[in-house]
């Protein structure tokens, strides 16, 4: 299970991307094509990995990360090798009673099945723009959108705890305003129709509200190892 970190502050700092000895590489490209294969909405753009996280002074933590793309992340299914480390952003979307927002990937997904909070891998600037806290809140209010149809401004988002996971995975959690749970309910639903209607599908087939951890067993798959802790975190917070 993914460990809560507390950080009154977050610095990013861009560091060189891990060599790949030859050998790797060729496992590493051909692990890529198969999942292509497997399923071709997959594709090769630029993602920030997390390169390390250390307490940088009392309440801040250091975050290192690197420009690959996403074949890298095939590392992890290639023997021997030293698999990337995800960075990604999650939103924490309350209703007013208290409940938290999950979402279901779909089968045009990486993770067909898994149910975890809109959010996703942090992509890499362009040209001078830095990536610090602005930049992930923003990333993280396009996500919200683009997963459930709640469209909020980014400066509405206010950063929670950093989970650690066991694998090494670094999640930038912010928690949105309550909204009713009709509201969440509608907005889901008029995204979907929405992409329907474009001949695609929506990111997250299904969402549920979940108000505490004991109610993850009852969803139909698995769900990200940081979840029950961000939803117990939730749960005591929000409404409190």
């Amino acid at each position: 299970m993914a460990d809560l970190l507390e950080a009154g502050g977050l610095r990013l700092v861009e560091v060189a991307p891990p060599v790949v000895p030859a050998e790797l590489r060729r496992a590493m490209d051909r692990e890529w094509g198969e999942a292509v294969l497997a399923n071709p909405a997959l594709f090769d753009g630029p993602v920030a990995v997390c390169a390390g996280l250390s307490r940088e002074a009392p309440g801040a933590l250091l975050v290192s990360w690197s420009r690959v793309t996403y074949r890298y992340l095939a590392l992890r299914r290639v023997p021997g090798a030293t698999a990337l480390r995800s960075l990604f952003v999650s939103v924490m979307q309350p209703t007013d009673d208290g409940r938290v927002l999950v979402g279901r990937m779909s089968s045009s997904t990486a993770a067909p099945g898994r149910w975890q909070l809109p959010g996703g891998s942090v992509e890499p600037p362009t040209g001078d723009e830095p990536l610090d806290e602005p930049a992930l809140r923003r990333h993280a209010a396009v996500e919200l959108a683009e997963e459930t149809g709640v469209d909020l401004p980014a400066a509405g988002l206010t950063r929670c705890p950093v989970t650690h996971g066991e694998d090494g995975q670094v999640g930038v959690h912010y928690l949105a305003p309550p909204l009713p749970a009709s509201s969440l309910r509608e907005s889901f639903m008029a995204l979907v129709a929405a992409e329907t209607a474009r001949g695609r599908a929506s990111e997250f087939d299904r969402i549920a509200l979940v108000g505490s951890p004991a109610e993850l067993p009852d969803l139909d798959g698995p769900h990200v190892d940081h979840l029950a802790p961000v939803v117990r975190w939730a749960s005591r917070r929000v409404g409190s």
